[in-house]
């Protein structure tokens, strides 16, 4: 979305308008925003989408315009977790106020407590969004809305389910595989 607003596109100046208005950006801007950018040189040779589709109505439209394109989708990939597993990853979650650097109170603390390895910044802050409570939510969506896209994907015979609870180097190889045999 950044990069349509940035180029001032039609559908990009649809989606900067609807989110400065604090609402969410309609399927229909999104898919517009989307049929644009596929229409560009650079991508000729295909696209990584992150994060959508996210419903049935989302994945319909996608193959819709994707088929109107002479394209299809050729891998969906499932990041397959454990729920609680990502209630503790995303609750635990901070960042260096200063410059960012990422923490988490499990996984990854800084050597002095409170001090940013980086920069040594004292000041550390958390998304409101990242508590037990708002990622059991998100989950629940996830579960209602979500999950059954791998289904449709599996009738596809194009889904590529990744297990994500392991070494982050294992799960950055495996989804490396997919992205360069799905562009060969």
């Amino acid at each position: 979305l950044r990069a349509a607003v940035a180029a001032g596109t039609e559908a990009g100046k649809k989606a900067k308008a609807v989110m400065e208005a604090g609402q969410l950006v309609s399927d229909e801007i999104v898919l517009a925003i989307l049929k644009d950018r596929m229409a560009q040189p650079d991508v000729a040779r295909g696209i990584i989408l992150d994060g959508f589709p996210r419903t049935a109505g989302q994945a319909a439209a996608l193959d819709g315009l994707l088929s109107d394109a002479g394209q299809r989708v050729t891998a969906a990939i499932s990041l397959e977790v454990d729920d609680e597993a990502m209630v503790a990853r995303v609750s635990g979650r901070y960042t260096c106020a200063a410059c960012g650097e990422g923490y988490h109170d499990q996984f990854k603390q800084p050597a002095h407590a409170g001090t940013c390895d980086k920069c040594g910044g004292t000041a550390m802050k958390r998304r409101a969004d990242d508590n037990a409570e708002t990622v059991r939510e998100r989950l629940t969506a996830y579960h209602a809305q979500t999950a059954p896209l791998i289904r449709h994907y599996e009738l596809q015979s194009v889904l590529e389910r990744v297990p994500a609870m392991g070494a982050i180097a294992d799960i950055r190889a495996r989804l490396a595989s997919i992205v360069g045999r799905v562009a060969a």
